[in-house]
């Protein structure tokens, strides 16, 4: 079969090649993918540039991808929740990375029945970014009436961010470039900040939350503006003692800059090192199935330019998700 692999660290376009590769087989547990569509993402590249080795180390070459939906062409003895035809779609854990490719094999308890009324594509746009949207905001226990600032509207995680808050019934704040204005508006963000134009800082304030997608400095101007209480969460920030944990950093302490902030503003930090779930795929379906979400897709790319699919994504011009199509 056909896969697009990382050969060596580097560039894109030096590190990324379309390889024939032997078909995986499926353990007893497992579930063999016959590939439609796979979504990329910035982590993708990151992995195949080299700036993940330290944390993820890698036995090249290696199919590269995540996100994937598809139809389940075989199973092992073990899996019952599912049958040869099914419509599927995930996030696989880092050890089955490898989704950009004609087939996939993935553990059956991370494996969700994609929802029924979107395509191969835009199905495969939603579990990375809206699992981590997910647990992001369930940190921070969202509630009705919560005001949240969302920061990257038009991004994968912060488009599904804000559909999933208003779900909730929380009062959304998001900031985006002028371009994307009306798009992110249309999603439903109470009020969208055009951070070319405004003063984010001024527009929102005294939040329940603020939604961390950016990282740096933005991470410590979130304290800036949560009132007494609030929760800052982050997906890029610092992590925090409970991810640390799940990243494997023994004795982490957080950065003193944060900790201190933390006391000062009686604020509560919470860093999500996204973990695959099944539960949370079934709901995103429930959610688009009755309307609440929509998928947010920007281009598709045939698999023989998925090399092209990955350069595009890191000009950081995407507005939704990039998609590799394999039907």
């Amino acid at each position: 079969m056909k896969a697009l692999q990382i050969k060596k660290y580097g560039e894109i376009k030096d590190s990324l090649s379309i390889n024939e590769i032997e078909k995986p087989s499926v353990n007893s547990n497992q579930i063999l993918v016959e590939v439609k569509a796979a979504s990329i993402n910035p982590i993708d590249y990151k992995i195949a540039q080299g700036q993940l080795k330290e944390l993820l180390a890698l036995n090249l070459p290696v199919t590269i991808g995540f996100d994937v939906s598809g139809v389940v062409a075989e199973k092992g003895t073990d899996v019952s929740d599912f049958e040869i035809g099914d419509e599927v779609y995930s996030r696989v854990p880092q050890e089955e990375m490898g989704t950009v490719a004609e087939f996939a094999v993935i553990s059956a308890d991370k494996v969700a029945k994609k929802p029924e009324n979107i395509s191969f594509e835009e199905a495969s746009g939603l579990p990375l970014t809206g699992i981590t949207a997910i647990q992001a905001l369930e940190k921070a226990d969202i509630k009705e009436d919560n005001r949240i600032l969302i920061h990257a509207g038009s991004g994968g995680v912060g488009s599904f961010a804000i559909q999933y808050a208003k779900a909730k019934g929380a009062i959304v704040y998001t900031t985006t470039s002028s371009k994307n204005v009306d798009w992110v508006k249309a999603l439903g963000a109470d009020r969208v900040i055009d951070y070319k134009e405004e003063d984010y800082k001024q527009v929102a304030n005294n939040l329940d939350i603020v939604f961390d997608t950016l990282g740096d400095y933005y991470t410590l101007e979130a304290f800036e503006i949560t009132k007494e209480g609030g929760v800052v969460t982050s997906i890029v920030g610092p992590p925090d003692e409970d991810s640390a944990k799940i990243m494997g950093i023994p004795n982490y302490q957080l950065p003193e800059e944060l900790s201190k902030l933390v006391k000062e503003k009686s604020v509560v930090y919470k860093h999500t090192w996204m973990q695959p779930n099944a539960a949370q795929l079934n709901e995103i379906k429930t959610m688009v199935e009755a309307g609440d979400i929509k998928p947010t897709v920007d281009l598709i790319y045939d698999f023989k330019d998925g090399i092209d699919a990955y350069e595009y994504l890191a000009t950081g011009r995407a507005e939704g998700k990039v998609i590799i199509s394999l039907t």
